[in-house]
């Protein structure tokens, strides 16, 4: 789905980080834990997500290396100032570029490397993405490339909840010029709890076979256009806002 760096830029106005909420003209409103995991499936018990972004003994070179077997190089890419990995940050476009297509007749152990490789593109370049344009740090290799049923064990849910508060607390600074985490979530829940701000459902024209309906419930949005509302648009229908206009 496209992102709305309109809308989103009006709510974070909203947003009080004494409170972590969205201050309203009726009144506050937050996105939480059930939330998140209604619009994205993702499991909200169990272990939280804590890892240490000390460098191993050998480096993060060597980690990778000995888990994935592939040696990432010291010099940089033609057109970029740094290497693939520079300051515990890792390429994520790079190291999809380096593996290339799965082999058909690929090994067990080709087929695990790819799948992990799919889970560093997947929490690193879209459920917490940075500001750095497709770098991820490697404290979170110490999970993905880790133990398979201790992956599934984690609260992935609220550590995404966590980060969507942590960077909106971060925008309240009239300094901070952009956001990261999973700001798609937010996008979501403003769309779903203020029905007044979304485009078209694409959902509202899916038939009764449609696969995307087991999905997750967010995914009824794939494939929606943001309705081109400006800035200033979107922060005068907040001024006046009335209560049935908001879905609880």
């Amino acid at each position: 789905m496209e992102m709305d760096n309109n809308l989103l830029t009006a709510m974070v106005e909203r947003w009080r980080k004494e409170t972590h909420t969205f201050h309203l003209l009726e009144g506050e409103m937050t996105i939480t834990l059930k939330d998140v995991a209604m619009l994205t499936e993702l499991p909200i018990d169990g272990d939280a997500i804590i890892e240490s972004s000390q460098k191993p003994l050998n480096g993060w070179g060597q980690f990778i290396s000995e888990r994935l077997g592939i040696n990432i190089p010291e010099e940089a890419e033609e057109g970029r100032r740094v290497p693939p990995l520079h300051k515990s940050m890792l390429l994520i476009p790079w190291l999809v570029r380096t593996v290339g297509e799965l082999p058909e007749d690929a090994t067990d152990a080709q087929i695990e490397r790819y799948a992990r490789i799919y889970l560093i593109c997947l929490v690193g370049g879209f459920l917490f993405p940075n500001k750095s344009g497709g770098n991820m740090h490697c404290m979170w290799l110490r999970v993905l490339l880790g133990d398979w049923d201790e992956i599934g064990r984690k609260s992935w849910g609220s550590a995404c909840l966590a980060m969507i508060y942590s960077e909106l607390c971060k925008c309240t600074d009239p300094k901070t010029k952009q956001a990261g985490g999973p700001m798609f979530i937010l996008q979501l829940w403003v769309w779903e709890h203020l029905p007044t701000f979304a485009p078209i459902c694409p959902a509202n024209s899916w038939g009764p076979d449609e696969p995307l309906r087991q999905w997750a419930y967010g995914a009824r949005w794939i494939g929606a256009i943001t309705n081109g509302t400006s800035l200033d648009g979107y922060r005068q229908h907040l001024d006046r806002l009335e209560f049935n206009e908001v879905t609880f």
